[in-house]
């Protein structure tokens, strides 16, 4: 029997096994029509490409255990995949949809079928185009109640409602991406934020209705699902007078964390209680940017929607105090203070052995100018990034799945370090223009780990040419968030901050300000995972790199062939 015949017969009996547990679950099936669409924001009309005609895109709507397919139509004029973001995608590794890293893209005219199953997580997770800045306009929610057996784990809302939070160009921002790259220089910000497609009142958009409004019955609980669907943007959330109680975090159940305020960086995924108890009036829900790089131009503006309670006579919304821009202490004791529940069915307890033990340093640096070019860039050279100073490139003939599966060579190296190829003071901004240390090298490199090895990371932050926030998303797993914190990481003394009793789980993280946070995951899922900054102006610039997870040696720990109809570069 040959190899591929051996896959095939290895995912049909994992499959087998995997219905037979999910013998209660539905089929969840619809179709996404990728094209150009006309929408009027800020006063002026701009062509956008979206999903069914819509912005934001559909909310996929689900229950625990369900099995997903979409099916995709790219009528678009551009290169297009669907990353659907945290989902596991185990067995469905070639679902994952980020370009060149597990699929080449379905071409213009072209379509492809994903399937997946949702098995082992609840809570709101989204889903967003993974090609270039093609996700400002392609994205939606992807909301994951309780199976019909089984409840939430708090008090029963009243009513749910998708907050997706987004930035918008008067320009395509395709362009403005290829503009930057051309020149090796910073693109220009986004001219608003917006909440659920629209940038609010605050606003002269020239349309009537450009604000979400919420209406709400007074002594009520509601759960909001928001999610930072921005490109470039981390984000201070609010409601005017209202106290907000999380409850999730990533699909990941949280204890109870009472706040006025959220931080979630792009990807990042709050489920948050709030009830109607103030005077019944207008409350704007707003957000406004946390930027956390000193010195960096940013677009200052608030987005804004209303919570509308019934019978309210006031006109003029009431609008929250919002942090400063540059708050990092309130950025870092939200996102610090968030615990697991461990009583949730999906909890597993942390790892306590470490098989392999990785320091990433993280940041950006410059590339050089070709001799016939002027760039843009610090010095005049590129812009650039890079992890541990390896700068990611994407492959462009085959994807990295596809040449692990097919044992291509020449596409990738497995020789991504385990430390920095020098030790020096990460965070001291005297560092910050030291050219010795801003060159990167352009490397497809990827990090190889044993099926089932506990992998824990820690990410120091540089503070080379700028020193922020960076929001680190690994695909196909959650990660255990053991500790955060500022300046550099002194194993001696920061092992001892580890929480290795309710650690909050997460995909996607906010390594603080000028410092370091601590991860660790089980290896558990066989394939290519990429892990990368979800500011989408760092991917390009090569911030990012993959786990190469092997095979386990039984069919449900094995790679499987790609599915009938796989994109084809």
């Amino acid at each position: 029997m040959g190899s591929s015949s051996v896959f095939a017969v290895g995912f049909i009996l994992a499959f087998l096994s995997l219905s037979c547990w999910t013998a209660s679950a539905d089929i969840v099936e619809t179709s996404f029509v990728v094209k150009n669409l006309t929408v009027n924001r800020l006063c002026q009309n701009q062509v956008i490409t979206a999903v069914n005609g819509s912005l934001p895109g559909p909310t996929l709507r689900a229950k625990e255990g369900d099995t997903i397919i979409v099916h995709v139509f790219n009528k678009s004029p551009y290169n297009l995949t669907i990353h659907w973001h945290g989902v596991f995608q185990r067995l469905t590794q070639w679902a994952d949809g980020p370009e060149f890293i597990t699929q080449c893209p379905i071409r213009p005219g072209g379509n492809y079928t994903y399937m997946f199953n949702l098995t082992g997580q609840v809570g709101t997770l989204w889903w967003h185009a993974h090609v270039q800045w093609l996700r400002a306009t392609v994205y939606g929610a992807l909301v994951i109640r309780p199976r019909d057996d089984q409840k939430y784990p708090f008090v029963k809302p009243y009513r749910e409602d998708t907050i997706l939070l987004g930035e918008w160009w008067n320009a395509n921002p395709i362009d403005v991406e290829s503009t930057a790259l051309a020149s090796g220089g910073v693109p220009v910000n986004s001219d608003a934020y917006t909440i659920n497609g629209w940038p609010g009142d605050l606003f002269n958009s020239c349309v009537s209705k450009n604000t979400y409004k919420l209406d709400v019955v007074p002594g009520k609980t509601y759960l909001l699902r928001i999610i930072n669907a921005a490109l470039n943007n981390q984000f201070f959330f609010k409601i005017a007078n209202h106290n907000l109680t999380v409850v999730g975090a990533d699909a990941a159940y949280t204890n109870p964390f009472q706040t006025d305020v959220l931080v979630l960086g792009p990807g990042q995924t709050n489920d948050v209680l709030f009830t109607a108890n103030q005077s019944p009036g207008l409350y704007y829900m707003a957000a406004t940017p946390y930027a956390s790089a000193a010195g960096v131009p940013f677009n200052g503006n608030t987005t804004t929607g209303i919570i509308a309670y019934q019978n309210a006579k006031q006109t003029t919304p009431i609008l929250p105090v919002m942090p400063a821009f540059n708050d990092t202490p309130t950025a870092f004791a939200f996102s610090s203070n968030l615990t697991a529940l461990v009583t949730s069915p999906f909890w597993s307890p942390v790892p306590r052995t470490v098989d392999e033990d990785m320091l990433i340093t993280i940041g950006l640096g410059i590339s050089a100018c070709s001799s016939n070019q002027n760039c843009s860039g610090i010095f005049g050279q590129r812009m650039s990034a890079s992890m541990n100073n390896h700068s990611f490139v994407l492959p462009s003939r085959v994807s990295l799945l596809e040449a692990v599966f097919r044992n291509i060579s020449g596409v990738y190296t497995t020789d991504f370090p385990d430390t920095p190829p020098l030790i020096f003071d990460y965070t001291n901004v005297n560092n910050s223009f030291n050219q010795s240390l801003l060159f990167t090298p352009k490397l497809t490199s990827v990090k190889r780990v044993k099926f089932n090895a506990t992998v824990q990371v820690v990410f120091q932050n540089t503070a080379l040419i700028g020193i922020e926030n960076h929001p680190m998303h690994l695909h196909g797993f959650n990660f255990y968030v053991l500790a955060q914190g500022f300046g550099n990481y002194n194993p001696a003394t920061d092992t001892q901050k580890f929480n290795l009793v309710n650690p909050q789980e997460r995909n996607t993280l906010g390594v603080p300000v000028g410092g370091w946070a601590v991860i660790r995951f089980r290896a558990n899922n066989p394939g290519v995972w990429f892990l990368h900054c979800h500011l989408d102006v760092h991917l390009p610039w090569g911030l990012g790199t993959a786990f190469l997870v092997d095979n386990g040696g039984t069919p449900e720990s094995t790679l499987p062939p790609p599915p009938t109809g796989f994109p084809q570069c």
